[in-house]
């Protein structure tokens, strides 16, 4: 959706996770759900990583930011379990969930809007909800998406997350993705706080 990627770094001493919460199948594609996978590629295209290989049953790529070794994911295990992925990854590479950084939608934030926590409970999102669960841990650092709020109450939650972006909000989620990728760049260099500050 946001370019192509450049190159690609090979390393065996990865520090942080980055990962874009979605499901895979292509007719999920630019759907509410898949919010964090469009940041995460263009977050991984930014920094000029290509994420492109099945590993952890994710599609990763290895790249840095700043002066960190990253790996990029983006889980296949479909969202409701993200956390089979993310715990893998974690166990292989003993990585801590302060080290985790997720990017996931929210139907509390009107499109255009993110939202930086240093941890926390999974905010009724069903991948968190299985990160948290199978790791044991809600010490992840999130940026939360916003994907705007259903049409009505009575509208089905499930048929909202899984309706796709309009061309209008697909170019203001483009507008977001470089505030995204800062915001992932400062909580890697362990300003949380400041990336709080600055686009929450």
């Amino acid at each position: 959706m946001f370019g192509k990627a450049k190159k690609t770094f090979s390393n065996n001493s990865i520090e942080f996770l980055v990962v874009g919460l979605g499901n895979p199948d292509r007719k999920y594609e630019n759907t509410r759900h898949n919010a964090g996978f469009m940041m995460l590629d263009y977050i991984a295209d930014k920094f000029g990583a290509r994420v492109n290989r099945v590993k952890f049953k994710s599609t990763v790529g290895e790249g840095r930011i700043g002066t960190h070794r990253v790996l990029f994911m983006k889980p296949s295990t479909y969202m409701n379990n993200s956390g089979e992925a993310v715990v893998e990854a974690m166990n292989f590479y003993k990585i801590p969930a302060e080290n985790v950084v997720v990017l996931l939608d929210d139907i509390n934030l009107d499109v255009g809007k993110m939202r930086i926590r240093s941890k926390g409970s999974d905010g009724g999102q069903n991948g968190m909800k299985n990160i948290i669960y199978l790791s044991g841990s809600d010490k992840f650092p999130r940026v939360k998406i916003g994907i705007g709020n259903k049409p009505n109450p009575n509208y089905d939650l499930a048929a909202w997350v899984l309706s796709k972006f309009t061309n209008d909000e697909l170019k203001t989620l483009e507008k977001i993705g470089e505030n995204t990728a800062e915001a992932v760049q400062l909580i890697l260099d362990g300003k949380t706080q400041e990336a709080m500050n600055r686009f929450n």
